[in-house]
């Protein structure tokens, strides 16, 4: 019994040795830095989410830095941050390569880059995916009292700023300008940002600009803070031709008040701002994201006026890609 009793007790002592030593090693701290109890994420869980925006004097770098901010505060483990590019035609590239997680783009830009057309004629990306369309970008177009240009017409033999080479505004202007039967060779053509058109324009080098943006736009509040500022309208029967061949196109009425001295509606087109991501974001961070932005609405108000446009029943208007699955199970509930 004596002898039997010791062989138990050094089982005993083995085992709990083999315990104290397994227990030693799940104590130890994980590369990670990961804590019991909740205190700290794992640094391998904390999501970076840069978002892609557009030049300062625009509309997307406002609401870019709006929806960090939203992100950071409502989207756990996330760290968002917003920055300034060049842009819807950048912004697909930027996503592409993995700069960016997330990023404004033109819903006809978007369009362009999925079905390897206009910019991205012969390079076609792949994975482009939607969070949803936010609002109205309208294009507008702007001359100033003093030059005597009162319709799209009037522009032939004109020196006219189309918006950065290769840019959606560029697209815009092009494709207004084609329903008028207007080419670049029957103007001159200035490929010039929102900054430096309403510098040129006020400067006198040029005789109108395109702008693509949510109005009332700085670049064209700018203007009209020194000078008559006239927006030349895009009729009725105009904008359904255009729109017959590009579908991406909306009508919209630019209100009396918008800039100074504007006295009355100005008929115009637009194309829609859309937050768009890759197939390679996580479902349920996308879902979170998108559920973040749809819930904090006052905050984008408080950035740009044209936050009061964007709501939730018209976030899938002009989607022109497909839409992420996590977006996608917000919009369901």
């Amino acid at each position: 019994m004596q002898r039997l009793g010791r062989k138990g007790f050094l089982l005993v002592t083995v085992a709990l040795l083999v315990v104290a030593l397994l227990a030693g090693c799940s104590s130890q701290p994980a590369a990670t830095g990961e804590q019991k109890g909740g205190e700290q994420q794992p640094a391998a869980e904390k999501k970076f989410v840069n978002i892609a925006t557009g030049g300062t004097a625009g509309t997307y770098y406002p609401l870019g830095g709006a929806i960090a901010d939203i992100l950071n505060k409502n989207v756990p483990g996330v760290n968002a941050s917003a920055q300034s590019t060049g842009a819807s035609v950048a912004n697909v590239n930027m996503l592409q390569d993995g700069s960016v997680e997330m990023a404004f783009i033109q819903n006809d830009i978007a369009y362009y880059a999925a079905n390897g057309t206009e910019m991205f004629k012969d390079k076609k990306v792949e994975g482009l995916r939607g969070i949803a369309t936010l609002y109205p970008e309208t294009i507008q177009i702007v001359t100033l009292a003093k030059t005597g240009i009162k319709d799209i017409a009037d522009l032939k033999g004109k020196r006219v700023a189309v918006g950065a080479a290769g840019s959606g505004t560029e697209a815009n202007a092009r494709q207004i300008l084609e329903a008028y039967g207007i080419t670049y060779d029957d103007i001159t053509v200035q490929y010039l940002s929102f900054a430096e058109a309403a510098n040129n324009l006020k400067d006198g080098n040029v005789d109108a600009a395109f702008v693509t943006a949510g109005f009332p736009t700085a670049a064209i509040q700018d203007i009209a803070a020194q000078h008559d500022v006239v927006l030349l309208p895009v009729p009725e029967d105009v904008a359904d031709k255009l729109i017959q061949k590009y579908p991406f196109y909306t009508k919209v009425t630019i209100p009396a008040g918008t800039y100074p001295n504007q006295k009355t509606d100005v008929k115009a087109v637009a194309v829609r701002a859309m937050l768009a991501v890759t197939d390679k974001m996580d479902e349920q961070l996308a879902y979170e994201i998108t559920k973040a932005i749809y819930t904090n609405l006052d905050r984008l108000q408080s950035a740009h006026a044209v936050g009061k446009l964007i709501t939730k029943e018209t976030a899938l208007d002009g989607m022109s890609i497909k839409l992420h699955p996590g977006a996608e199970k917000f919009f369901k509930e």
